[in-house]
């Protein structure tokens, strides 16, 4: 065989044997212990959203159990990360229903609660966060009393409950101020039984009791007024009711 020729094919075996090559080692999957530590460190410079596709991608990528929960909540986290906390809240939830009976559910289930806690604004706003965090806080604080968590749970619902009350509170005051007092009156004595200890049960006596004034239930506006001056002798609203009760 001339040289030329055998030239000739020994470089097209190199072609052939180089392509074979770079076909194999672009086929040859990225191991899972790569591709989470590419994504943690996408996490650690901010980057969030690259970062939750990488977890998505081998999620997908690796028929594995343990690690698709590890994913799973990586992506949660992430979420949480990012500030995203409605979407955070909802994998986190997902989370929960997918491995109810994992080391991490009563993690996930703190961190949905936290998730809803930082949707939470102003007392003039939608409060649907403050009424599905106190739901979580709850369900958290029964099954998990004795988590880590627990303490830091304990006091964001009572900060929640304060919010609640609050909220009855701006509400009753609304429609007391608009003059529907029957309607003020519902809210106002709901707080009175659902928020008893709420360090705005002063106020909350000072329109209840005027309020009931205004429809004619003069026993009522008495027994409330009073109770108003004997338990929170130095309240301004006190001062108010002995005001409104000399002059009724």
């Amino acid at each position: 065989m001339p040289l030329s020729a055998l030239l000739r094919i020994t470089a097209f075996l190199s072609i052939i044997t180089l392509a074979a090559c770079a076909t194999t080692d672009k086929a040859k999957p990225v191991s899972s212990e790569a591709a989470f530590k590419e994504a943690d460190d996408l996490v650690a410079r901010g980057r969030y959203d690259e970062a939750i596709a990488q977890w998505k991608k081998a999620k997908e990528s690796y028929r594995s159990p343990e690690l698709s929960a590890v994913a799973e909540l990586k992506i949660a986290d992430a979420y949480f990360a990012k500030e995203a906390y409605i979407e955070a809240a909802a994998a986190y939830e997902e989370f929960r229903k997918l491995h109810p009976k994992s080391d991490k559910a009563p993690y996930a289930l703190y961190r949905m609660a936290l998730s809803n806690y930082k949707q939470i604004e102003r007392i003039d706003t939608d409060q649907t966060p403050v009424k599905n965090t106190v739901a979580s806080l709850e369900m958290f604080l029964k099954y998990y009393p004795k988590s880590e968590y627990a303490k830091d749970a304990a006091d964001k619902l009572a900060v929640c409950r304060l919010k609640m009350a609050q909220y009855e509170l701006y509400v009753g005051r609304f429609y007391y101020r608009t003059d529907k007092y029957v309607s003020a009156v519902g809210r106002l004595e709901g707080i009175l039984k659902n928020y008893p200890d709420a360090p705005v049960i002063d106020e909350t006596l000072f329109y209840l009791g005027s309020s009931y004034l205004q429809i004619g239930e003069l026993a009522k506006e008495k027994e409330t007024l009073n109770r108003l001056i004997k338990e929170f002798p130095a309240s301004q609203y006190a001062e108010k009711a002995r005001k409104l009760l000399a002059s009724s």
